[in-house]
């Protein structure tokens, strides 16, 4: 995959053109999580399991390293503990996320990049993932703001893509 990575440095740069001037809220339906600071989420139309293939689609069709999904509801019933249908993403883009490591080595607690799918109690399905501002915050980095906004735009997208 070594010619992949110029590919996936173009698709994060246009995703971040198209969506500059528009807050995430008006351009996604992206918002805070209740009940978690730093978490931004994202409605799905579809089930988690739908959800979650597409998101690895998704990650797929940039040129964006999928690592891993876990299917958390899986691992309760093996400790015989009951959760809604839950399953954490794992992917990234080490040219991008490797420049917080570094700034801060410690950032390497966030990345790769998560992406939550859970289902709520009333049936509806979110995507929630970090706010990377948030993270810019946690590990006091200053010196990488523009690579924060990419891989804000780039999170969103592909929320977006997995949600509609």
């Amino acid at each position: 995959m070594p010619h992949s990575t110029p590919r996936v440095l173009i698709a994060a740069i246009l995703v971040l053109f198209t969506s500059l001037g528009q807050p995430a809220a008006a351009r996604d339906g992206v918002a805070a999580a209740p009940k978690a600071a730093g978490v931004l989420r994202l409605r799905s139309a579809h089930s988690v399991q739908v959800t979650v293939e597409r998101l690895k689609t998704a990650v797929q069709s940039k040129g964006i390293r999928f690592f891993d999904a876990i299917d958390q509801q899986a691992l309760g019933k093996s400790a015989e503990l009951k959760i809604s249908p839950s399953t954490l993403v794992l992917f990234g883009n080490p040219p991008l996320g490797v420049q917080f490591l570094q700034s801060n080595r410690y950032a390497g607690l966030d990345w790769p990049v998560r992406m939550l799918v859970t289902e709520e109690a009333d049936g509806s399905v979110w995507l929630a993932w970090t706010d990377f501002s948030w993270l810019a915050k946690r590990y006091a980095i200053k010196d990488k703001d523009a690579a924060f906004k990419m891989a804000s735009a780039v999170a969103a997208s592909l929320a977006t893509d997995a949600a509609k």
